[in-house]
């Protein structure tokens, strides 16, 4: 079995394709923990985030103007707001900035909210300068105060310009069912591929994401002789350490450290960093021993 944390960049996501082609590895599972990162969609490139609603005869109030507002914000504030146009089926109805603080947009619909096949958000201006990464994020649609519809499991990106030639179907909840989702855009049979999300924490991470792994394994129905498991950098020991300490014995524990991609921020605190992980690691250690 391979086991891939979730918190790994594309990058090593891409990386981890050829061990996966290498060995022929009989299941293949990401793991990792419900993240607040994803209560809003990140929109990082000029495109379109298309939400299709399918208004159903009865659907909150029939007569009057009806109320749609974006909940939204944006990474940079100032003159490095985000800014989107707002579209209901393709008319384009007005533009907005959004603040750094999360907000909410409301435009005015005057027809039936059955006449609606779509609400499409613009994201026109991405940028990346020295200043920081200029990227756009939303979190739902809200209609007459009543009806809310959230990006997950309702809308899609399409990147760059309007066709769907690059689109991306925000069918996920936590980050282990992304990565699930990118390895079977590379290929891998979805139905090797299992995506297990822990609880969502702001503390030992590592821990709860392997707790979720162990519970999962034992109603898994899975006879595991042994794991491989891919992260990254000097985070792998202490990775190693946790799984080590959690899952039965006989059960062999493999690591694959992916190296670190050159940054020189990195490079900087790169001592600060492993006093950090070492610190980190002995205190593992200790809360792992009732395992």
């Amino acid at each position: 079995m391979l086991i891939i944390e979730s918190w790994l960049p594309d990058s090593a996501i891409a990386m981890s394709m050829s061990e996966i082609r290498k060995d022929d590895y009989d299941f293949i599972v990401t793991t990792g923990i419900e993240s607040s990162e994803l209560d809003f969609c990140m929109v990082a490139m000029n495109g379109y985030l298309i939400f299709y609603p399918n208004f159903k005869s009865g659907t909150g109030k029939e007569t009057g103007n009806h109320s749609i507002e974006v909940l939204a914000h944006s990474k940079m504030g100032g003159k490095y707001c985000s800014h989107f146009n707002f579209y209901v089926n393709d008319s384009l109805l007005t533009d907005f900035n959004a603040d750094e603080e999360p907000g909410k947009y409301k435009v005015i619909w005057e027809k039936p909210l059955t006449e609606i096949d779509s609400l499409m958000i613009e994201f026109t201006n991405d940028y990346f300068d020295d200043q920081g990464d200029r990227n756009l994020y939303i979190k739902e649609i809200i209609i007459d105060s009543d009806i809310t519809i959230p990006y997950q499991f309702n809308s899609v990106f399409d990147i760059g310009l309007l066709g769907g030639n690059d689109r991306n179907i925000n069918n996920y909840r936590s980050h282990p069912e992304i990565i699930r989702n990118k390895l079977i855009k590379y290929g891998i049979d979805s139905s090797k591929i299992v995506a297990v999300t822990g609880k969502k924490t702001n503390v030992n991470r590592t821990l709860t994401g392997a707790l979720a792994f162990r519970d999962w394994l034992k109603t898994s129905g899975q006879q595991v002789k042994g794991i491989n498991i891919i992260t990254m950098g000097i985070h792998s020991r202490r990775t190693w350490l946790t799984y080590k300490r959690l899952l039965d014995r006989s059960i062999n524990i493999g690591i694959i450290s992916l190296p670190e991609s050159e940054n020189p921020e990195l490079e900087k605190s790169e001592f600060v960093r492993t006093i950090t992980e070492t610190l980190d690691l002995i205190y593992y250690w200790i809360i792992t021993i009732p395992y």
